[in-house]
């Protein structure tokens, strides 16, 4: 089952990384830090097909981006699926 934990403890940091991702949209400075600029390069290969696909919404003189909340959406069934793949796999050859 270490297999298994494993997969599920990186899948668990990389959604912090999509957390701390929208926070530091909040606040601007952070991005020019290396932890910001980090965490924009760990997250951007993920939200980067949803912000093409799923434009920003207009509210006044601010856009508000959806395209996160989809993606996050997203991420659960991705997270889930891949477990329940891994998972089987594991009961299939007897490992779990």
């Amino acid at each position: 089952m270490l297999i298994g934990s494993t997969i599920s403890w990186l899948l668990n940091l990389y959604w912090y990384f999509i957390l701390a991702r929208i926070l530091i949209s909040w606040f601007p400075d952070v991005n020019d830090t290396a932890i910001g600029r980090f965490i924009i390069r760990v997250t951007e290969p993920y939200l980067a097909p949803f912000r093409r696909f799923i434009p920003a919404v207009r509210l006044g003189s601010v856009y508000l981006d959806l395209s996160v909340i989809v993606a996050i959406f997203a991420f659960y069934f991705i997270e889930n699926g891949l477990l329940w793949i891994v998972e089987s796999i594991l009961q299939l050859f007897g490992l779990s």
